[in-house]
């Protein structure tokens, strides 16, 4: 039996992300790979057995220790090879520095990929998709995966600007601050991608806080009970911005017993589950907070309450994943919606990877024969379209920019 690969400790064996262009295949894959074996750990007994002859991206090694004596039979160095090994992938995955550096490097890795040009377009994605994976493992560890999983938790912050003085601080700018949890997909169905908080959500985030007006949202808080609506909120982050942004823009909180202005909506159990934990983390001790959360069928929507009143907005980042979403999601904002209604839509464009081409299927279905008509003939369709730049540290390799649109009854 072959020796055992010790892995490298990734600050160690990362390369530098200043210059991606420079980087060939065989350095990408093997890197990931090193960080897999540290932080996705199979059995070691598989570890141990000697790699096969075909396997086309080696592992970065380090020098093996030696045993101590050349008079133990094969099983016992195997043993004390075994243990060498183990226990130096204990102390690499709980060396904390070592793990903030991983993830660090590994979130700008993704969104620098397209920038590697020696690297195939096959090879980029699959080494985003094992770079995703390696992120999405820092959820759980072996010694915990007996224990619940409380996910990754991160810390966003805004800067609102508003036309007007805040009622509660008396200023124009104001922070928001939110903090989220991101589900272990590892765990549950892998449909579940509301776990996770995309780039789409942030960045529909700042747009909301950097230009309330221009959403309508200061027009809206001046309504006696406005109603907005996020359709596939997954972790909760832009429902949440909106819920710490109203009371500065002169929300009041809602009495008791009544339905709360803003309400995020998921298909998933346990994005909704997640949901609602992060709900409960940004108002704790709050009685009746300023959001709710509930199960939403796109494909069949229910107009049970707190869905049983129009929505004044209804908005949604990155949610259209299969030709058929854009479909459902439409149909669904239809009976939504009201009448003055404006529903807001942020899409990741993506020109190459598995969902190439899947933001055209918006337009597609907004623009089709089939498109809803009301009572007074107007049609349900978009009002204005609006191209972005990709945000640089932000989104996945496959994302080449997005798309706002603004859809209403015309």
């Amino acid at each position: 039996m072959g020796a055992a690969a010790l892995p490298l400790s990734p600050t160690g064996s990362l390369p530098p992300l200043r210059r991606p262009e420079t980087f060939t295949e065989e350095q990408v894959l093997s890197s990931l790979q090193n960080l897999e074996a540290i932080y996705c750990p199979i059995p070691l007994s598989l570890a141990l057995q000697s790699p096969k002859k075909e396997k086309k991206w080696p592992l970065p090694v380090a020098p093996t220790p030696p045993v101590d004596s050349g008079y133990a039979s094969e099983d016992e160095n195997d043993s004390k090879t075994a243990e060498t090994v183990k226990e130096a992938l204990e102390e690499l995955r709980h060396d904390a520095f070592e793990r903030d550096f991983a993830v660090r490097w590994l979130t700008s890795f993704v969104s620098r990929a397209e920038e590697m040009v020696l690297v195939s377009e096959d090879a980029r994605q699959l080494a985003t998709d094992k770079a995703y994976c390696i992120l999405e493992s820092f959820t759980s560890s072996p010694d915990e995966a007996e224990q619940e999983d409380e996910g990754i938790s991160r810390d966003f912050a805004f800067t609102l600007c508003s036309s007007a003085p805040s009622p509660v601080t008396g200023s124009c700018q104001n922070d928001i601050r939110v903090r989220l949890t991101d589900g272990p997909l590892a765990s549950t169905d892998h449909t579940a991608v509301g776990l996770i908080s995309f780039a789409a959500s942030i960045i529909m985030s700042n747009l909301l806080c950097a230009s309330p007006r221009r959403f309508g949202l200061e027009a809206l808080a001046q309504k006696e009970a406005p109603r907005i609506v996020e359709l596939g909120a997954g972790t909760g982050l832009v429902a949440l911005v909106l819920a710490h942004m109203l009371p500065h823009l002169g929300v009041d909180a809602q009495p008791p017993g009544t339905t709360p202005p803003l309400i995020a909506t998921d298909f998933h159990p346990v994005v909704l589950e997640n949901l609602r934990t992060n709900i409960a983390g940004n108002f704790p001790g709050v009685a009746n907070p300023p959001v709710d959360a509930c199960h939403l069928d796109w494909s069949a929507p229910s107009r049970a309450a707190p869905l049983d009143c129009p929505a004044d907005m209804l908005v949604a980042t990155d949610v259209v994943y299969a030709p058929e979403h854009a479909v459902w999601l439409r149909d669904c904002a239809a009976q939504l919606l009201a009448p003055d209604g404006v529903f807001w839509i942020l899409n990741a464009v993506r020109t190459t990877g598995k969902f190439e081409g899947i933001s055209d299927t918006v337009e597609a279905a907004f623009n089709a024969k089939e498109c809803p008509v009301d009572s007074e003939g107007r049609k349900f369709s978009i009002l204005d379209i609006e191209a972005l730049a990709k945000t640089e540290g932000l989104g996945r390799g496959d994302e080449s920019g997005y798309k706002l649109y603004r859809i209403g009854w015309n």
